[in-house]
Order: structure tokens, then C-alpha cells, then sequence
């Protein structure tokens, strides 16, 4: 799609104004087509009473489908400086509305104004989509700053992320999402949407913070799904024998230890962490 719904420069000019050859050692892989961009910003909810916070924006396709849905505000965290100058061409074109932070996500994470609610919207460059997904749930207090994250994955994380319980791709980052968030896997996205394609489909995925989660410790809950998915062909009273998980412990949780991991559910992970605390 080369129209733009903005009066902005068609994202392809974007790139060859601003020299923007996308950088394999920074994951990008830009997203060309406006109307995908739109259909995520879209996605993401009612922005019009929202601060959004984007990582890794590159040349601002979705930064600009994010500022046609008008947030209250919108701030970015862009660590390759070649795509500040092409930031800073829309936010010229949406006075006040964009703070722009050259930085690196993983470690410079804006205070956002608590007065608003925050969403948190992004095409996450492939090298640091799990562990910044990963730091936002595990936010200590929780619930945490943030009312939803609309996030593109690869697909393999995506499907990672909203596993069931009894599926190959079920493990820790599927009972850590799903025990503090709902999560649902939207639309796929097929590599030749991005410049250049990725070797691989991508995918939308949408969290929503529980307000209470299951009562838990995360650092338990944290080691228990560590030691079980980490020897996930074995049986639990195998891989959790590291930890201190006793037959005491699977008969108070009524949770087999002839299990694997795969077969056990979010409850019964929090269920396995707290009678380990208990037992302490």
C-alpha cells in the first residue's frame, strides 16, 4: 500500500529518505503496510484516554496507526538513531502528542503518568520480544502499570504464550502469562507484510492484567515451573525433587507425581509453589 492516511510520506519513501536499510543485529524487520498497522493499533482497544508506550518503532508505521486512533499520548523507545529523524517527522505532524526516547528498552522504560491508564502497543524487533515480555509480567506490585499489551510475536512465541495445558508448545512462559493475564492470539501476519521478510509468520497477541491473580509468590511459582519444564520428559516427582516438592507436597495438591509438566494446569503450578512455601 503505498497511499497514506495521514499526509505523511509513504512509509517506502520513509526508508529511502532517511537511508533506512533495516539492521539484522537490531531484529528489525519493518512493517510496511499501513493497514496492518492500523488493524493492531486498532486491536489494542480504546486508545482515546490512554497513554501508549511503543518499543522499537523503526520508521513509525505503527506510531502512525497509533496517532490516527488519538491517544492522550504516545511515547516510543527507538534504540537505532537512524529512525529518530523519521520519528521526529511525525511527531511534527502531531504536536505534543509523541515523546520520543532514544534508548534501549530493556533498560530505559519510561515512568508513564499514572493518572492515565497505559497500553502498551508493539511489533517487538525479534531479539528481545520474550524478555521484555517477560519483565512486563513479572511487574512486582501487580496488578502492574499497564491495562494491556497488544504485542507482535513470531508465531512460534505467540502459540508459546496461549498454549493449553497438554499441547507441545504449553511450558513456563504459558503459566506465567496466563497466571497473571488473559491472553488471546488475534491474527497472523505472513512474512512478506515486512521489510525484508522475516523467515517466519508473526503473529498478534493481546494481554490483559488479571486484577488478582491466584494468590502466589512469583519467585516460587518461578522456580517450581523452571525445574518442571526444565526436565519436561520426566515425571514431576523427578524434575521437582530439586526444589523440595515432597509426596507430602503432591498429595496436599492432589496433583500426581507421575505427571509431566505438560500435563498440569496454571492452578496447579500455584497450588505446587504455595505448599512449597508452606512446607518451608
Amino acid at each position: 500500500m503505498s497511499h497514506s492516511f495521514d499526509n505523511l510520506p509513504p512509509l517506502r519513501e520513509v526508508l529511502d529518505q532517511f537511508d533506512l536499510n533495516p539492521k539484522k543485529s537490531l531484529g528489525q524487520n519493518f512493517l510496511l503496510d499501513l493497514n496492518l498497522t492500523s488493524r493492531i493499533a486498532r486491536s489494542a482497544g480504546r486508545l482515546q484516554d490512554a497513554n501508549v508506550l511503543e518499543i522499537g518503532p523503526g520508521p513509525g508505521g505503527l506510531t502512525r496507526a497509533i496517532l490516527k486512533e488519538n491517544p492522550a499520548s504516545l511515547t516510543v523507545i527507538e534504540r537505532d538513531d537512524r529512525c529518530i529523524a523519521a520519528l521526529e517527522q511525525v511527531s511534527a505532524h502531531y504536536p505534543g502528542k509523541l515523546h520520543i526516547i532514544a534508548g534501549d528498552a530493556l533498560l530505559d522504560q519510561p515512568q508513564m503518568d499514572a493518572g492515565l491508564q497505559t497500553r502498551i502497543i508493539a511489533n517487538l524487533p525479534y531479539n528481545i520480544a520474550t524478555p521484555l515480555l517477560i519483565g512486563w509480567l513479572e511487574t512486582e506490585p501487580w496488578p502492574p502499570f499497564f491495562a494491556s499489551m497488544t504485542l507482535m510475536f513470531q508465531k512460534e512465541v505467540a502459540d508459546r504464550i496461549v498454549a493449553a495445558p497438554g499441547s507441545r508448545t504449553y511450558g513456563r512462559l504459558a503459566v506465567l502469562a496466563q497466571w497473571r493475564c488473559t491472553t488471546e492470539q488475534l491474527f497472523d501476519i505472513p512474512p512478506q507484510a515486512f521489510t525484508p521478510p522475516p523467515k517466519v509468520t508473526s503473529s498478534v497477541v493481546h494481554l490483559e492484567p488479571r486484577a488478582e491473580p491466584m494468590p502466589c509468590k512469583l519467585k516460587s511459582l518461578t522456580a517450581v515451573t523452571a525445574a518442571a519444564f526444565g526436565q519436561r520428559r520426566k515425571m514431576l516427582r523427578q524434575s521437582l525433587k530439586s526444589v523440595g516438592v515432597t509426596n507430602q507436597i503432591f498429595e496436599q495438591t492432589g496433583i500426581s507425581p507421575m505427571e509431566r509438566a505438560e500435563q498440569i494446569p496454571v492452578s496447579g503450578f500455584v497450588a505446587l509453589a504455595n505448599a512449597l512455601d508452606a512446607a518451608k
